[in-house]
């Protein structure tokens, strides 16, 4: 075995919260850190990009001051061991854009637009981690085979730390709560 076929450190050991801020921004694009391991997510499409940008741009103008609706940033999970999940969309607390890592207590709602390869993970696994993590409001957008995005919606309770099943949209979303927000989700193409 050449020294180009031997995967790095990381990739074989759990790493702690301190050695993933020492990583420059660049190391941590494009990964999660699940349970203290590295787990590497393939690029998105465009398709997928675009979907979650014109999910946030409108959550960011319907939000309010309060609110900011961002992509592709880390919310730490928690520390021990290392779970940091990357979702599409997160809106959190406008006070707290400078403050690294974001929290789940700064996070109102997380969006997460399903992928080839991403299926079991968005449907199974994050709903839980979330949940756990008392974040409030998660959406999960997937394709139809119409090519119009359905959105499931689920809120927590906070009682159980579950998510307990909201609506489901296809085509216009429109709801009221955490705040109140229509997007059309109509001419959003094919993933």
């Amino acid at each position: 075995m050449t020294a180009e076929m031997v995967a790095p450190a990381w990739m074989h050991e759990q790493i702690t919260a301190e050695e993933y801020e020492s990583w420059s921004e660049e190391q941590c694009a494009g990964i999660e850190i699940v349970d203290g391991m590295v787990v590497v997510s393939p690029s998105a499409s465009k398709r997928h990009n675009r979907l979650a940008r014109i999910l946030a741009n409108a959550l960011d103008a319907a939000a309010g001051p309060e609110w900011n609706a961002d992509t592709d940033f880390d919310v730490r999970l928690q520390d021990v061991p290392l779970t940091n999940r990357r979702p599409d969309v997160v809106v959190y607390h406008a006070d707290t854009i400078d403050i690294t890592p974001t929290r789940p207590e700064h996070v109102l709602l997380v969006a997460e637009v399903v992928s080839p390869g991403s299926e079991t993970t968005d449907r199974i696994v994050k709903v839980d981690q979330y949940a756990k993590a008392g974040i409030g409001f998660y959406w999960r957008i997937e394709q139809a085979a119409t090519g119009v995005p359905l959105v499931y919606t689920y809120v927590l309770d906070p009682a159980t730390k579950t998510y307990r099943d909201g609506d489901m949209f296809t085509g216009v979303l429109k709801v009221a709560a955490p705040f109140a927000v229509e997007i059309d989700l109509g001419p959003i193409p094919v993933i």
